[in-house]
């Protein structure tokens, strides 16, 4: 009854096969050319940026060019063979001028990222803090000391791009906690170095600025995620870099590029991350210091935790470094490994355990070998499923317009595959994975472990096995 009142009320039309295709048709032209039009102007931001980025570069080349010509009798090769600490007491007492060390550092930094990529982009606000710490009252720790930074610490009218397409659009408008700290001692940021996309990757690599080389050989990689700051470092591009670690962005480019680099106890150097990064609280990302000996890494943490630091940021603990800690000539019992059962080891990282352990041996030092404890359960369970608890939903937001760096396709693969594609995965790997036995409890000092090495090449090899151990297994 009711059908029949429907056909009188709207009478029967026959519909046209060829319309309703050109419809469709034209619809999903539509489509294509929308899609098209996004991705050309993601493309036209990421090449201005390039651009920017590549006249910042022969701006300060002409810059150092000028200086050269100034001073022409600068002894570059001595200055930069200088350690951290004997650099700082030269400009302390004056037989060095910060001018002299910063262009010095500006003309090799210049020379290792033509050969590396490892610079994001030059500061050229480095001319101004040159000036200001020579109206300083008093000289900081790291008076006249060139520092670099990692792409997302903060430097007023500067990008924090993280190698991301949506992080084109606004510079920052305040200098970070940390860079203000800097340049209270007197230290003088020149150059913010290139990072991994979304800088989750142990690889240095972004769709923007490309890919950074490893300068110990450029077949392999820097590692990551503080890539850049390990390639500029170790190149003598830099003599002190800051980084960030959460799972061994600063631990692994100092392996990869043979550095000394440090990862301080979380909330000790804060970093709060800006918008275009999901926040994570149950694993906290920190900042530290990376250059070529240890003592450099001292220096940089005495000049990092002073009042002013606890001033501008109430949540560091107000702790001051330990110098009496640091000083001591106290008997460490230290324990090593050289091998968690979980990533596959080169001979030449075994070698380096085995050395360093004689050489403490050697000092005076107890060493006790263990095995890391549950270190499946930790890694699957705890470490990669706390980061992907949405199952990599807020990780893969991040790829603006589908830009994905090469090095990260088979990680967003791995999110985008359905919850039961996961689930069926898991359910096959699961029986492949031994557990781990337990170790007994030990009352260590110091932990001695073996980090990867560039042996890896361009880490492919690491980034498929994070591929298989952790996306699938969230399930």
């Amino acid at each position: 009854m009711i059908q029949q009142q429907l056909r009188q009320l709207l009478p029967e039309r026959e519909v046209d096969p060829s319309a309703a295709l050109a419809l469709l048709g034209s619809s999903a032209a539509a489509v294509v050319v929308w899609k098209w039009l996004g991705k050309r102007q993601i493309q036209k931001k990421m090449e201005e940026v390039r651009r920017t980025r590549d006249e910042g570069v022969k701006k300060m080349a002409k810059a150092v060019q000028q200086f050269r010509e100034q001073v022409p009798s600068v002894q570059t090769d001595a200055i930069l063979s200088l350690s951290l600490l004997e650099l700082t007491e030269k400009l302390r007492e004056g037989s060095l001028s910060p001018r002299t060390v910063l262009y010095t550092y500006l003309e090799k930094a210049l020379e290792v990222t033509q050969q590396t990529n490892c610079l994001r982009h030059f500061i050229p606000e480095c001319e101004e803090q040159l000036q200001e710490i020579q109206r300083q009252k008093e000289k900081g720790l790291l008076y006249g000391i060139p520092v670099s930074i990692k792409d997302h610490i903060s430097h007023k009218g500067h990008l924090s791009t993280c190698g991301l397409v949506q992080c084109l659009d606004t510079p920052v408008q305040e200098d970070s906690v940390l860079v203000k700290v800097l340049k209270s001692q007197g230290a003088i940021p020149f150059a913010m170095t290139n990072v991994p996309q979304s800088l989750f990757n142990y690889d240095c690599s972004n769709p923007i600025f490309g890919q950074t080389l490893n300068p110990l050989n450029h077949q392999k990689s820097p590692g990551g995620s503080s890539g850049g700051e390990g390639a500029l470092i170790a190149g003598g591009g830099s003599i002190l870099g800051i980084g960030s670690d959460v799972g061994g962005s600063i631990r692994l480019p100092s392996s990869f590029c043979g550095l000394c680099g440090l990862k301080p106890t979380a909330e000790r150097l804060r970093w709060v991350l800006g918008s275009a990064l999901p926040t994570l609280q149950e694993v906290p990302w920190v900042l530290g210091p990376m250059a070529r000996d240890v003592d450099s890494l001292a220096l940089c943490m005495k000049a990092l935790l002073c009042q002013e630091m606890f001033q501008l940021d109430p949540t560091v603990p107000p702790m001051p470094f330990d110098e009496d800690v640091y000083s001591s000539s106290a008997r460490l019992r230290v324990g090593y490994y050289d091998t968690d059962g979980y990533f596959p080891l080169p001979p030449c990282a075994r070698r380096a355990v085995r050395e360093t352990r004689e050489a403490l041996q050697a000092a005076g030092h107890q060493l006790v070998p263990f095995s890391p404890p549950r270190i499946h359960y930790v890694m699957t369970e705890l470490f990669l499923k706390t980061f992907f608890a949405d199952g990599g939903r807020a990780w893969l937001d991040l790829f603006t317009g589908g830009i994905v760096d090469p090095s990260l396709k088979s990680q967003v693969n791995s999110c985008k595959i359905p919850r039961l594609g996961k689930k069926l995965l898991a359910l096959i790997l699961k029986p492949l994975v031994s557990p781990w036995p337990r170790a007994q409890r030990l009352a260590l000092t110091v932990a001695l472990s073996p980090a990867e090495h560039p042996s890896v090449g361009l880490l492919s090899s690491i980034l498929h096995f994070l591929c298989l151990s952790g996306w699938v297994v969230l399930s």
